[in-house]
């Protein structure tokens, strides 16, 4: 039976966990573009703020260090809500039509400008699981570099994308500009924060004379095309598109998943052979 200290450590572990991702400090920004819409601009501030709160204090009493991003939520989300709370109605019309494309251009200024202070928002998620002795080490801030960098690339599209919603084809509401092209991006950088680390790691091993299995490319990129699928199933439930083009997104992504699990199978194969015959 497990005893309650055990639980309670084992609830603090997942909480770490949680809490050391930058993903979960992306959780105020990724709610509120999921809120936010004509009518509800008051309500995705405040839930957004909300959250961003609630990930501050946690950090606080769990002990972890200060983040960039989380202080970043706070003060843009409660900035935001003030503003929403006095502005006039002119310029609470502006916000709604707008602020999605707002929230897409804070991120970016956030991830690089973290970047041109050289303190990319990921090294200081990315140090509660690395010893201290490491980092400093150049390849460990290599690596929190890059993967900034593909949150700031993935959160310029975004906010490309619905600038051209709303400029050009002068609707917020596009399927297209306002979720699947926005959307996709995240994804990838998502699952390439948690794939780049280890296939660094692996190489580093390597190159110090250890055995160490490399991610694939494959592996990295197995996870990314269903969502080309997924793309397939939304072109064809909301009629975003012919349906020759869901279908066809359908059938590309699942050819592309069934090649990179190959793929990503085959590599796992051929690293583990020398392993057991060592």
């Amino acid at each position: 039976m497990t005893t309650a200290p055990a639980q309670d450590q084992e609830r603090g572990s997942l909480l770490d966990t949680l809490l050391g991702n930058p993903l979960v400090g992306l959780a105020p920004w990724i709610v509120y573009s999921l809120v936010e819409g004509e009518g509800r601009l008051e309500l995705s501030a405040a839930v957004a703020l909300g959250i961003a709160l609630v990930l501050l204090v946690l950090n606080k009493l769990r002990g972890g260090s200060p983040k960039l991003l989380e202080f970043s939520d706070v003060v843009f989300f409660a900035t935001l809500a003030i503003v929403v709370a006095v502005s006039s109605d002119g310029t609470h019309a502006w916000l709604e039509r707008w602020s999605g494309e707002v929230v897409n251009i804070a991120l970016v200024v956030i991830a690089a400008g973290s970047i041109a202070v050289r303190n990319p928002f990921t090294l200081a998620y990315a140090k509660e699981d690395a010893p201290r002795e490491i980092w400093d080490n150049p390849a460990f801030l290599r690596t929190n570099y890059v993967i900034t960098w593909a949150w700031a690339i993935a959160f310029a599209i975004g906010a490309a994308s619905g600038f051209y919603g709303d400029l050009v084809l002068d609707n917020s509401n596009n399927i297209w500009t306002g979720w699947i092209v926005q959307t996709l991006p995240l994804i990838v950088a998502a699952q390439f924060t948690l794939w780049y680390p280890r296939r660094v790691e692996a190489l580093g091993d390597i190159s110090r004379g250890e055995q160490a299995t490399v991610p694939s490319v494959s592996e990295f990129l197995v996870q990314v095309t269903p969502w080309i699928t997924a793309i397939g199933v939304i072109v064809l439930v909301t009629d975003a598109g012919p349906g020759w083009l869901g279908v066809a997104f359908i059938i590309v992504g699942g050819v592309l998943t069934g090649r990179f699990k190959s793929a990503s199978s085959r590599a796992q194969a051929s690293a583990a052979a020398p392993a057991a015959s060592a």
